[in-house]
Order: C-alpha cells, then sequence, then structure tokens
C-alpha cells in the first residue's frame, strides 16, 4: 500500500548553501533585467537564454550522471534549485518538461544509445522535449488512448492525436504514449508503450490552441502514419502503462504544483504591508498551507532520491497543491474591485485568474488523483 505522506526530509547545511546560491542569482538577475517575473512561469514563460543560463550554473541536469552530461546531483538539490526559481515567477519553461521527467525516464527506460544522444543536450538546455500523453478523447484517462503504433519494418508507424501538448511547436522531440496492442478488457493498461518523436518527421502536424489570454503554449499534435525507427522505442514494448505512472511520480510531485500563484501571494503580502490593501489574517493561512506542501513536496524529492515507490504521495501534494493555487488566485480576486490596488497585485491577479483553470486538470484532474489516492490506501 501506497503511503500519501511520506517521512519529512531535512536540509542539511549543503542544501541550505545551494539554496542561498540560487538565491543570489535570482537577485542579480532581477536586478539586471534578466527576466520579468510572472505567474504560473514554469508554463508560460519561455525564454531559451535564461535557460542556458541556468545550464552555465550547472542548474540544469543536476539529476543526470556525469558520463551522460550531466552533474551527478541529487533530486534533493534538484528541488532547492527549481523552488526557488519558481518562487521568484523566473522563466524556466523551455526546458521544463525535459528536465523534470524526460531525463529521468530516459535513465530509468532508455537504452545507453539514447542516453548519450539526447541526455547531454538536455543538461546543456539545448535539446528540448514536449510530452504526449492527453488526446482529445482521453484525458486523464490515459488506458483509453486511441494512437496506435503499427509494425514496420525497422520500426512503428504511429497515427492518432495528441491535445495540451505544451510548446510542441518550440521542442525537439515528444514523447508519446500509443497503443501497440488491441485493447485487453480484462487489463485497459496492458499494450501502451511509449516512443520518442521527433517532431520535425513527416507526417507531424502542429496546430496552435491558443488560450483565453492570448498565450500559446498548449497544441495539438496530429501523427499520420509517422514512423518511428526501433531505436527510438523508449523502454519495453507494452510496458508503457508502467512507464508512465513512474514519470507522473515526476510529474506531479514537485514545487511547480503549489508554486505557480506563489508570486501573487507576495505581492498581496507586500501590498498589505504598505498598507495599500487592509491586513487579512487569510493570508497567514495560505503561507502555512504553502508551507506544509513544501514539507511534503521535499519528502517526495527524497524517496525519489532513495528509489522509493511515491506515486500515492505525489498525488496527494499535486491534488492539494493546485487547489491552494487556485485559491490563491480567487483570494487576490476579492481585492480587485476596490481601489488603490497595486499594479503589480493587479496584473498577476488578472494572470493567474486566467490560468486558475488548468490548475486542477494539467497533469491529472483532481477526480482521477483522488481515485489514485483511495486505490493507494487500499479503498478502491
Amino acid at each position: 500500500m501506497g503511503r500519501p505522506v511520506l517521512p519529512p526530509t531535512v536540509e542539511d547545511e549543503r542544501l541550505r548553501a545551494l539554496r542561498a546560491r540560487v538565491r543570489s542569482f535570482v537577485r542579480h538577475e532581477l536586478e539586471t533585467g534578466g527576466f520579468t517575473p510572472t505567474v504560473d512561469s514554469w508554463m508560460s514563460a519561455w525564454d531559451i537564454e535564461f535557460t542556458r543560463r541556468l545550464a552555465a550554473q550547472g542548474w540544469l541536469g543536476m539529476t543526470i550522471p556525469t558520463e551522460y552530461g550531466g552533474h551527478g546531483r541529487t533530486f534533493l538539490e534538484r528541488f532547492v534549485v527549481t523552488e526557488e526559481l519558481l518562487a521568484a515567477g523566473a522563466p524556466v519553461t523551455a526546458h521544463w518538461f525535459a528536465d523534470r521527467q524526460v531525463a529521468p525516464s530516459l535513465l530509468k527506460f532508455g537504452t545507453e544509445e539514447q542516453k548519450r544522444e539526447f541526455l547531454p543536450g538536455i543538461a546543456r538546455g539545448e535539446v528540448l522535449f514536449a510530452i504526449g500523453m492527453s488526446e482529445p478523447e482521453s484525458g486523464s484517462d490515459l488506458a483509453s488512448v486511441g494512437t496506435r503504433a503499427a509494425r514496420a519494418e525497422g520500426g512503428w508507424t504511429i497515427t492518432g492525436t495528441k491535445v495540451w501538448t505544451t510548446n510542441a511547436h518550440r521542442a525537439d522531440h515528444m514523447i508519446a504514449l500509443a497503443r501497440t496492442a488491441p485493447v485487453d478488457a480484462g487489463d485497459r493498461h496492458a499494450g501502451l508503450s511509449q516512443f520518442i518523436v521527433d517532431l520535425r518527421s513527416p507526417g507531424v502536424e502542429i496546430r496552435p490552441i491558443v488560450s483565453m489570454n492570448g498565450e500559446h503554449h498548449f497544441n495539438e499534435v496530429f501523427l499520420g502514419d509517422v514512423f518511428v525507427p526501433d531505436g527510438k522505442v523508449l523502454g519495453e514494448i507494452g510496458d508503457g502503462w508502467h512507464q508512465v505512472t513512474s514519470e507522473l511520480a515526476f510529474e506531479r510531485s514537485g514545487p511547480e504544483r503549489f508554486l505557480s500563484t506563489y508570486l501573487l501571494l507576495e505581492d498581496l503580502t507586500e501590498a498589505m504591508r504598505r498598507g495599500q490593501l487592509p491586513a487579512d489574517p487569510q493570508l497567514g493561512r495560505f503561507f502555512a498551507r504553502i508551507a506544509g506542501l513544501h514539507r511534503m513536496s521535499l519528502a517526495v524529492a527524497g524517496a525519489l532520491e532513495r528509489g522509493e515507490r511515491a506515486d500515492v504521495a505525489a498525488a496527494v501534494v499535486k491534488a492539494l497543491g493546485t487547489r491552494t493555487e487556485g485559491d490563491i488566485a480567487e483570494y487576490a480576486a476579492m481585492f480587485l474591485g476596490g481601489g488603490g490596488v497595486p499594479a503589480s497585485v493587479r496584473d498577476a491577479a488578472d494572470a493567474a485568474l486566467l490560468a486558475r483553470p488548468g490548475f486542477t486538470i494539467r497533469g491529472g484532474t483532481n477526480e482521477i488523483l483522488h481515485g489514485v489516492i483511495a486505490r493507494g490506501l487500499g479503498l478502491r
């Protein structure tokens, strides 16, 4: 049975020193105009030059072994770096998916050739990935994906559609989940496989999905008999469900699941401190929730470092964290009708409210996560 809350992890002097370094770097970037802080920066703030500056610091590919061009650091060290960047609203979108989940998946399931081909570029911020899981008729229920992969000479041909594929129009490759065997009524999770799709391949068509705030980071990706050679199968044919669920622990548990609106929370705090907004005790409750989520997410990073199972705990962090993010956005909205609201608060609140519907959907809806948690507790 999976544990919904993992034992606490305590930061040692090494991690505290790293946190201080990252904060110093962020201060310098802000003072020199290196970036403009934004809410939801891991999803919508694309800046490839900032990504390269992070790579120069050794803060990309941190958990990739040095033999594959990485830095051989721990998941806890990576957690500290990403938490500080997210809290500052730094533009980390360009490398996010490759660094967060593709690199660990390649290390766990990839061939030696795949590791040497992709991991050094990920660590340099030069090889960018999108994730092809969701489909128009299959959102959080990944077992129902309709994309098919058929055997061909020397590889596979993939046909289907992926949706909400973040930054596919900018990425080099996509990890696609496809069905390689007919649906087994007794085991819907069987017969799924993962493929590394070159997004420049013939038969790939990428169409933009523009959000209501005018941003374009989502896409539909149409795969029309796209050929993928055998060397680009990720892991084992038919083992896709196991691989995806392993990957979701990285996707669901990180600090991005509770810090998307942290910048807004800080702006509200500063406005209250200056008397521009009335002081409200609810603010303290939000910081308490963030502090608890920090501990829970850090504990998951510790479990991943030890190679322990963390899928249930990751689902808890994601469900509680994204609800907190949305609650902060709605709390800020209560102040927007009055006068004297600082422009920084108004801008951040407007952006957070527009992004808010996606918080509890992306990475798995709360309803699906509640089912994962219940199953982990032995209740389903």
